[in-house]
Parts: structure tokens; sequence; C-alpha cells
């Protein structure tokens, strides 16, 4: 079986989006921090996508590396982003692109399929997607970037649970501008 994970940026009071979708308060990642994320994208063998995350990836990766002022590690990450099989959920677009597979039906049959198969591990990306596979009891670890602002509002990293889901700490981490890394596995 599969190991999947979800992990994305967040604020200190919960969100990865402020309100509008708005991901600003975020800023330019630290080379510490964006090397961490590079570290995780290589480990995965295949990554999901919600589609409001998939349309602000793919507007961006798919040429990062093309970029004048592009580091070593982005260029590395841009052409990661690119060879590595994706699955995008959703039912308003109709096309994805680099080396990419659109579902437009049930999100939690397919990830559940796609679990129950062989392979090393998978990234959940999107919140909203995320949260219909926490309340599957699909996820089996989380990895919360937590940066030190509140934003009062937005779209929540963690969605309502209909029961409790029980976590054992991993690691913790912290990285400049105060920059917070927290791992948690689901106990079974």
């Amino acid at each position: 079986m599969r190991k999947l994970i979800f992990g994305m940026n967040a604020t200190l009071d919960g969100y990865t989006a402020a309100t509008g979708a708005d991901i600003g308060w975020s800023g330019p990642p630290s080379d510490e921090l964006f090397q961490w994320w590079l570290d995780q994208e290589l480990a995965n063998e295949l990554s999901l996508y919600g589609r409001k995350l998939w349309e602000e990836m793919s507007s961006y990766w798919p040429t990062g590396d093309q970029r004048p002022d592009a580091t070593p590690a982005q260029i590395e990450f841009a052409r990661n982003w690119r060879d590595t099989p994706k699955v995008v959920f959703s039912s308003t677009i109709d096309k994805v692109d680099w080396n990419t597979r659109l579902v437009t039906g049930d999100a939690v049959a397919e990830i559940t399929r796609l679990k129950a198969g062989d392979g090393g591990p998978m990234a959940i990306a999107g919140a909203t997607l995320a949260g219909a596979a926490v309340r599957a009891g699909l996820v089996d670890e989380y990895a919360l970037v937590t940066h030190p602002v509140l934003v009062g509002g937005g779209t929540p990293f963690f969605a309502a649970l209909d029961s409790w889901v029980n976590l054992n700490l991993v690691e913790t981490r912290t990285f400049p501008g105060g920059v917070v890394l927290t791992r948690y596995e689901t106990r079974r």
C-alpha cells in the first residue's frame, strides 16, 4: 500500500490561503525551506492536486527552470515537477498537461484505488481535495509548514472532520523567518 502525505504552507491561524485565495502572506521561501520542499517532491512518485492548486502550480513550474533568475534548486524543482506523474481532480476543467491525468469522478474512490496499488509515496495538495482524503481516513502523514502570520480567514488547512484523527509527532524543525515545520503520522 502506498503512503499518502498531505503537506502545505499555512498561516499560524491555520489557513493555506487568505480570503480571496491570497497566498502572498507566505512570501518567497528561504533557500533552506525551498530545499526541504524540493526534497519532499523528489521523494514522491505521484502528486495529487485539486483544481485550484493545479492551476497555480501549472502556471509557473512548467517553465520555472527557464527563468533567468532561477536558482539551481528552482531549476531542479521545475524539472522534477514536469517529470513526476500527476493526477488532477476537477469537474470544471477539461484538459491538463505536463505528465498529468485528469479525474472528473469520485476523488475518494480514485485516491483509494491509487493508494492500494504498488509504488512509492504520493503527495496530496490542495486543501479541499486533501480534506476529502482526510475525512475518508486515507492520509498517512501531515507536513504542516506554519508561517508566523495571522490572516483571519480563508481556506483552512484542515477541513471539518466527522471524527478525531490521532497523530504521532515525527519531526519539528524551524526555518529562517520563524517558519516551523511539524510532521505527524496518523496513529492507526
